[in-house]
């Protein structure tokens, strides 16, 4: 497999810099640094191996070579269908389907979409592992963001912190919300006597939730849901602490009667580029399975 590498050509106001620094400038870390020197990877000026000490020229042409990335021994590629939205050389953004995990788990090792993506990058050649920047629960469909290298991860990972990747849901749930939109502002923990279940506790994680009601049914609301902060369950979470659980979350206090699944759907997905250096956005319509309950409702 082809290593993964980035390039530039030295413009004159970078004339006189030592490398390492501005390696630094293209955000690479002093730990990204380190590895590259001592774990297989490269840096070139001109087809030549050259030392972070090197002072750059104007037309210089500067490579770094990344280090393979190593693959758990556990997780083996499968063909899995992919419903691939946008990719370039650093990220892809894929319309996950319900019923598929992110990643494997105790209850469902294989068949995930990390499994999938292997699988994938062995058919197009690329040498990394799997990155998935921000997750979905097995039962949401929608948009994620993967990225394809360690070095994107990274600085996908800041724009994460930041809270600069924006996310925005589509949700039914029970009952007829009174306010058009609102704020929900609900510290989140682990239930006691639980490893998956969550609840509103007040020694929990900081999370909020804003909504806005897009329609309302008779006896059911399609909300807009945005995070702020990405707590595990923090939607359905939210949603039932102010008595509207999703529809199918039984889980949290939903009826399965219309859908067997919690009705969450990763709707839009915006994030800034820091590799391309561009903003970036991208819709999915709501789900076939959704649609229906607000038809059977209308």
């Amino acid at each position: 497999m082809k290593p993964f590498h980035l390039s530039w050509k030295i413009k004159q106001k970078d004339e006189g810099k030592i490398l390492r620094e501005f390696l630094r400038e293209q955000q690479l870390s002093k730990a990204a640094l380190t590895d590259i020197k001592f774990y297989g990877g490269q840096i070139t000026v001109n087809g030549q191996e050259e030392n972070v000490r090197y002072l750059l020229q104007e037309g210089d042409n500067v490579t770094v070579v990344f280090p393979e990335e190593k693959r758990s021994d556990s997780m083996k590629p499968e063909a899995i269908p992919l419903n691939i939205v946008y990719e370039d050389e650093h990220c892809l953004v894929i319309n996950k389907p319900p019923y598929l995990s992110s990643i494997p788990s105790r209850e469902h090792s294989t068949g995930s979409l990390a499994n999938g993506l292997l699988y994938y990058y062995e058919k197009k050649d690329v040498n990394h592992t799997v990155h998935i920047v921000n997750r979905l629960d097995r039962d949401t469909s929608g948009l994620l963001l993967v990225a394809k290298h360690r070095f994107s991860h990274s600085l996908f990972s800041k724009e994460q912190q930041k809270g600069a990747i924006k996310r925005t849901y589509l949700a039914v749930v029970h009952g007829v919300l009174r306010e058009d939109a609102g704020t929900i502002d609900a510290p989140i923990a682990r239930k006691e006597d639980s490893i998956i279940e969550r609840t509103v506790k007040k020694e929990g994680q900081h999370a909020v939730t804003h909504f806005r009601v897009i329609e309302r049914l008779p006896d059911k609301s399609v909300v807009e849901l945005q995070l702020e902060t990405g707590r595990t369950h923090q939607i359905r979470v939210h949603m039932s602490h102010i008595g509207h659980p999703l529809c199918g979350d039984t889980l949290y206090g939903g009826l399965a009667e219309e859908i067997d699944r919690q009705a969450l759907h990763s709707e839009k997905l915006a994030f800034y580029h820091p590799l391309l250096k561009k903003q970036l956005s991208f819709r999915s319509p709501m789900p076939i399975d959704m649609k229906r309950i607000v038809k059977n409702h209308a």
